[in-house]
């Protein structure tokens, strides 16, 4: 598995095409009430998840190096508990979200994330935060924001039916090292290695095999799924 920093180009162009691969999967999703590959979430709540999370990337890349983000990784705690927490802050935000249509979170989520994105070059080796010693940049945690935007394409995309796979997986694969840098990421093929390690079954409706971890609850993204890896 590829180690070395990734491509600011290509962390740039993948970020775009994720949001660009949300905008126009949503518009394909005729059921907003239809299940998704994150265990007990609707397409609705995946819409809204989406909107908070571009919010919080937005807040956190704005106050970096001190964001509530930053303060959180800066306590070292174990994988598991940063999971929890953030768990934990998925769903509180999500109970608190106004009824709305899904197509108004969707724009919403544009509307963050592109801002998000006219921030990025200007700030790119600015400090991010700080895990267990090491410094990780606003560059770095931009290739994570490419793998929840994937990710979350992926769900979009079964959710309506479909199927999905990002242009560019390998670089979601060096971009998982230096953005998730609390969560192993298993090998095989790129794309398959990045689902399954964000706890999706890449077969999803469909039964996982014998010894394929379940679906997380909630399975926002990287940094927010259940199970002992992520």
């Amino acid at each position: 598995m590829e180690r070395t920093p990734p491509d600011r180009h290509r962390v740039l162009e993948s970020y775009q095409d994720g949001v660009r691969a949300i905008r126009a999967l949503s518009a394909r999703v005729r059921d907003w009430d239809a299940p998704t590959p994150c265990a007990d979430w609707q397409a609705a709540d995946l819409a809204g998840h989406l909107r908070c999370v571009a919010e919080n990337y937005l807040e956190y890349l704005q106050d970096s190096p001190d964001s509530r983000l930053a303060k959180l990784f800066a306590r070292d705690a174990a994988a598991a508990v940063l999971i929890r927490q953030q768990a934990r802050q998925n769903a509180a935000e999500l109970a608190v979200l106004p009824p709305e249509p899904a197509a108004d979170r969707i724009m919403a989520f544009t509307v963050s994330a592109g801002a998000y994105a006219d921030l990025l070059p200007d700030m790119w080796d600015r400090t991010h935060l700080i895990y267990r010693g090491t410094k990780y940049t606003v560059g770095d945690h931009a290739g994570a924001a490419c793998v929840e935007w994937h990710l979350h394409a992926w769900d979009l995309a079964r959710a309506a039916g479909t199927d999905y796979r990002p242009d560019d997986p390998e670089l979601l694969v060096s971009a998982w090292h230096w953005g998730v840098p609390h969560l192993p990421l298993s090998s095989g093929d790129a794309w398959e290695s990045v689902l399954r390690s964000s706890g999706r079954s890449p077969r999803w409706p469909r039964e996982p095999e014998p010894g394929e971890r379940p679906p997380a609850r909630g399975c926002a993204g990287p940094r927010s799924r259940r199970g002992p890896a992520i």
